[in-house]
């Protein structure tokens, strides 16, 4: 069980205690210090040998999750965001989808939204599916780094976070996991994801760039089949225009110009 946390020292000891109170004890909890200068590390000395602690200069989400799958030695991996937490039959449900569903390599559960600390209810193009979840999250991320679990070997196959990405690579790593397996959804809700605060990823402006460099990625692999080429391609086309037309809102005309032709070279 992996934890990322930067700077959250106002609110991860509520995330880690939500791991340690599962009735689930079968694990290793490890949270992943990237580089915080408050008193987060104080914090996660006080947990003594409860809890795994990595610590490595600030280099983002990404690389946080990766050094913690890294140093992971379970055959099962899951995320909690620093921010969010577990119900107490989280874990349990999961391990136990892995077993009645042995061919299954990733699963999520369904999640409660709070938002400012009130509860609020997901709008409708975010509702989760499960199976093949491809064409239906190419607009936008339908797995939440917090609900999900997954067999390590699968790192190995589609590979790890790209540290490159300073946001949406969630939905980078998504895209490259469910284009080729399903992505099993457990439909009980089991986290809970908080946001509303200064210091979420998802508040960074112009998420959609990321996305199209996600998406620029996928279309040149060799990973789609015709008909996800086809709707990636359609996605690229969307985002592309949008963001343009927002970059031409803001003055920013030779950003709007590049948006504009990346589309066009792709769908020539």
């Amino acid at each position: 069980m992996i934890i990322p946390t930067f700077n959250r020292g106002w609110i991860v000891k509520e995330a880690i205690d939500s791991v340690l109170e599962q009735d689930f004890s079968d694990y290793e909890l490890i949270v992943v210090d990237d580089g915080s200068d408050d008193n987060t590390p104080a914090i996660l000395r006080a947990y003594g040998k409860k809890i795994t602690v990595l610590h490595q200069p600030n280099k983002g989400v990404s690389a946080a999750r990766n050094h913690g799958i890294a140093a992971a030695s379970g055959r099962l991996i899951a995320f909690l965001d620093s921010d969010d937490l577990w119900l107490p039959r989280k874990l349990s449900a999961q391990v136990k989808f892995f077993k009645d569903h042995p061919d299954a390599v990733v699963n999520q559960t369904q999640e409660h939204w709070i938002r400012d600390g009130v509860r609020v209810n997901p709008k409708k193009k975010h509702h989760k599916f499960s199976g093949m979840i491809f064409e239906k999250s190419l607009a936008l991320c339908l797995v939440s780094p917090s609900a999900v679990m997954i067999q390590k070997s699968l790192f190995g196959t589609v590979g790890v976070f790209d540290e490159d990405l300073p946001a949406c690579e969630d939905y980078d790593l998504w895209l490259r996991i469910s284009c080729r397996y399903p992505v099993y959804l457990i439909e009980t809700a089991l986290i809970i994801k908080r946001g509303g605060h200064d210091d979420q990823l998802s508040k960074v402006m112009g998420l959609d760039k990321y996305r199209i460099q996600s998406l620029v990625k996928i279309i040149d692999g060799d990973l789609l089949t015709p008909r996800q080429y086809q709707a990636a391609l359609i996605t690229l086309k969307e985002k592309c225009e949008v963001y343009a037309g927002g970059c031409r809102k803001r003055g920013r005309e030779e950003e709007a110009k590049y948006y504009h032709q990346l589309a066009e070279k792709y769908l020539r």
